[in-house]
């Protein structure tokens, strides 16, 4: 831990406050200069956990607090983030009314069903609402085709020429992008909204796939009806579903700490039942060593302990995990080849799925498969929209 950078272990310390550490905790927390403070909240906007950071800010003995201009900022945008979190969770009660009218069990998945779970269930940066609908792809498609909630093609009108992000719509819909979501029309929703017709994305390899959907399918069947006015899935479902969520982007781009502090929400609140279970299926779901290095990353930072573990930490994984997460911040958006030219961001695509192999070598192998069936696929749309590279679609 003493290798990163002060500020990086700052950050941690404050995490680990707002979890409700001790006060002896505040005594690893080392800011001497406003600098060190804009470093400290730069690094919590990278990795998406300024309301988080910003409840351990409020444990922190006053004298020891950021100066009063970042105090300010940092305590609005902690404001905003719990105004969102509150329009979220309206919206994600709305949507779930509006499905169950048609008849249509849902269940808000991720985001809003985990913000609910921390300590202040408005401090969670949330971002898109993934609700699932009951039915799967073609009952659920045909059903928000009828409720006006997809976007549709343009207007035939005579000489109308398609816009670029008219062209870039119609091609999302003729690739299929998504195999397990579509988003709703921004006008249907006070939010971005993802409608998934299957639980998951699953993993990449399709033999573990078809045991891990196996699974979540049987485990969807277990709604709780919340507070907040929806429906969440149990929390042995949200351990499976999630570290699978966490593998697919961990490996395809990088991972942000919020999804990572949800997986230690949720380990902390599981049943040891429930944590066995998923610890017995870890292999099967070819989900063993990305496990392996969450647990470490997860004992590391937020201390957690081994008997809410699903496995054994490996020190070697777990610290090339972490240290994936630390530059790529969110989702990998800081890595410098995601913003580069395309040969750059083509080349660096590549280079990093043979880099993940040690992960899982038949995720990579399935991936790439993926990605060349999609490259051949796209040609058409390519030629049409008079571009190389269309790789804001995949």
């Amino acid at each position: 831990m003493n290798k990163f950078p002060r500020a990086t272990l700052n950050l941690f310390t404050l995490i680990r406050l707002a979890f409700g550490a001790g006060e002896d905790e505040s005594a690893n927390f080392n800011v001497e200069t406003a600098e060190e403070w804009s470093l400290l909240y730069s690094l919590a906007s990278k990795l998406s956990v300024v309301g988080i950071a910003y409840a351990g800010v409020c444990k922190l003995p006053k004298d020891r607090r950021p100066p009063l201009d970042l105090a300010f900022q940092w305590a609005s945008e902690a404001e905003a983030i719990r105004g969102h979190n509150r329009m979220v969770n309206d919206e994600a009660r709305r949507l779930t009314e509006l499905f169950a009218d048609k008849g249509r069990r849902t269940a808000i998945l991720k985001g809003a069903a985990n913000a609910r779970l921390y300590p202040d269930r408005f401090m969670r940066q949330c971002g898109d609402i993934d609700i699932w609908i009951e039915g799967g792809r073609a009952s659920v498609l045909k059903l928000l085709d009828s409720m006006d909630l997809l976007e549709k093609d343009a207007p035939a009108v005579p000489g109308h020429k398609k816009t670029r992000e008219e062209l870039y719509a119609e091609a999302r819909r003729k690739l299929g992008v998504s195999k397990h979501h579509v988003h709703l029309v921004q006008s249907a929703a006070s939010a971005h909204v993802e409608a998934h017709f299957l639980v998951s994305s699953g993993n990449r390899n399709p033999f573990t796939n078809k045991r891990i959907m196996r699974f979540l399918d049987a485990e969807i069947a277990n709604l709780e009806l919340v507070p907040e006015g929806f429906y969440v899935p149990s929390l042995k479902f949200a351990l499976a579903m999630q570290l699978a969520h966490i593998q697919t982007h961990f490996m395809a781009g990088g991972i942000g700490l919020k999804q990572i502090t949800d997986y230690y929400v949720l380990l902390q609140l599981a049943d040891d039942s429930d944590r066995l279970e998923i610890a017995k299926n870890l292999r099967t779901f070819g989900l063993l060593r990305v496990a392996k290095a969450l647990m470490w990353v997860l004992g590391h930072i937020y201390g957690l302990e081994r008997d809410c573990m699903l496995c054994e930490p490996s020190e070697r994984y777990g610290k090339w995990m972490l240290e994936v997460i630390l530059e790529g911040g969110n989702f990998g958006h800081y890595f410098k080849a995601q913003n580069g030219s395309f040969v750059t961001w083509w080349f660096g695509k590549r280079w990093r799925s043979i880099k993940m192999s040690p992960f899982s070598l038949t995720d990579v192998f399935w991936a790439e498969v993926a990605y060349w069936k999609n490259f051949w696929r796209s040609i058409p749309v390519r030629i049409k929209l008079r571009r190389l590279s269309i790789r804001d679609l995949f």
